[in-house]
């Protein structure tokens, strides 16, 4: 599985470069690393937790409900306010058609609410479903959370950017992006979770490993 490096996108580069976060970054990895965050996640082979969660409609949809018999890709995802996660966005969305080709669904989980969580659902496409993780709560139950810590978000406010206010909720967590194949049975087929929020299995990737699988 290709493995990217969404730094070197141009557009996540160049965000980060102009927020002046390069050098943060690199150390917010490394203690997430020597904390072995994310170690605790669901892992190939495992049953994956049948999460119940709203879409963006406020409507509450289950993964087995969305799965419907077929495999499905699950994306915990920070959300808009990341040039990472808009490029893995961006990214699923030109391969949704593909996706669909090889009979599987892709459910975006995202911690966004209203608008955010709308455009959010703009962006991915009618194929795929938006869960809104509400104060986190399928992130921290899948081993995906994480307290962002006070320097962070004095850094991230400094630039005007309020956790809180994306989220609804000053509970001060984030979630570590994470993709999981999930097979129609509900194990878990492929997982990738890394602390490194730059690194993102490429879609087109997961769509030929499921072509693979049959």
């Amino acid at each position: 599985m290709t493995i990217i490096r969404l730094q070197s996108c141009s557009d996540a580069e160049a965000a980060v470069a102009e927020l002046g976060f390069a050098s943060v970054y690199e150390e917010f990895i490394a203690r997430l690393q020597s904390l072995r965050v994310g170690k605790e996640a669901p892992r190939g082979g495992a049953q994956f937790p049948d999460l119940s969660l709203p879409d963006a409609s406020g409507r509450y949809r289950s993964i087995r409900q969305l799965q419907g018999g077929r495999p499905i890709v699950v994306s915990f995802n920070r959300g808009l306010w990341c040039p990472f996660c808009v490029h893995e966005l961006q990214s699923w969305a030109a391969a949704s058609p593909a996706l669909e080709d090889v009979g599987a669904n892709l459910v975006v989980v995202t911690g966004e609410i209203g608008e955010g969580a709308s455009a959010v659902q703009g962006m991915i496409g009618p194929r795929a479903t938006l869960l809104c993780d509400v104060d986190h709560g399928a992130a921290l139950a899948c081993g995906l959370a994480f307290p962002v810590g006070e320097d962070v978000k004095r850094r991230y406010l400094a630039i005007g950017l309020d956790l809180a206010a994306i989220y609804g909720s000053d509970g001060g967590f984030l979630p570590i992006p994470a993709t999981f194949v999930v097979g129609e049975d509900g194990i878990i087929l492929y997982a990738h979770v890394d602390p490194d929020f730059r690194l993102r299995p490429e879609p087109l990737d997961i769509v030929a490993f499921l072509a693979a699988m049959g």
